[in-house]
């Protein structure tokens, strides 16, 4: 039975080279880590990129997302992020009271890609592109505008839903990054 042990654990230490041990630790952790997000500003919050320009509020609310790329988006992604940005801003200590001042997290999905087949089988890169804009709800003024992304690139996280996930970080990040940590909720 050793014997049996030993050869069983040469030839998964052989295979590993031929399966490529990155793909495996790359799967691995797309499977854990679900859906990447990113953005890039276009219109900056404030003149300085330190700035904590968003203080003031003390809820983030997730308004309204457009298809803006004529019917091209599933039906489901919406939905999916509807349901995954709260529990992210939770996650990220943002406030959520409703008795002070709320800003709104509007856009329009600009891109949507999904992986090919040949892409799938290469290594799937999904995205998800929505222009976004971080609005005053009782001014409607545009505080800022950016290019969020969800992004998926392992064959263990492709889908509607990690996309979302994907984007609901992309959006949870960058109001983060302008948002002071001492008035996160503890």
């Amino acid at each position: 039975m050793k014997t049996n042990t030993i050869r069983l654990l040469f030839l998964l230490a052989a295979a590993l080279p031929a399966t490529g041990c990155g793909t495996l630790v790359g799967e691995g952790a797309g499977w854990v880590l679900g859906g990447q997000g990113s953005y890039m500003t276009i219109t900056p919050l404030a003149a300085d990129k330190d700035t904590k320009a968003l203080g003031a509020y003390t809820r983030f609310e997730l308004g309204t997302i457009t298809d803006g790329i004529g019917g091209k988006m599933p039906p489901n992604l919406i939905p999916n992020l509807e349901e995954i940005f709260p529990a992210k801003a939770r996650k990220a200590h943002l406030p959520d009271d409703s008795t002070g001042p709320t800003l709104v997290i509007r856009g329009s999905i600009v891109h949507y890609e999904s992986a090919s087949t040949m892409g799938f089988m290469l290594g799937p890169v999904e995205e998800v592109i929505c222009r976004t804009e971080l609005v005053d709800k009782d001014t409607g003024q545009v505080l800022g505008v950016a290019n969020c992304v969800g992004r998926t690139k392992a064959r263990s996280n492709t889908g509607v839903k990690e996309k979302a996930d994907g984007l609901a970080k992309a959006l949870v990040k960058w109001i983060e990054h302008r948002f002071p940590d001492d008035k996160k909720m503890k």
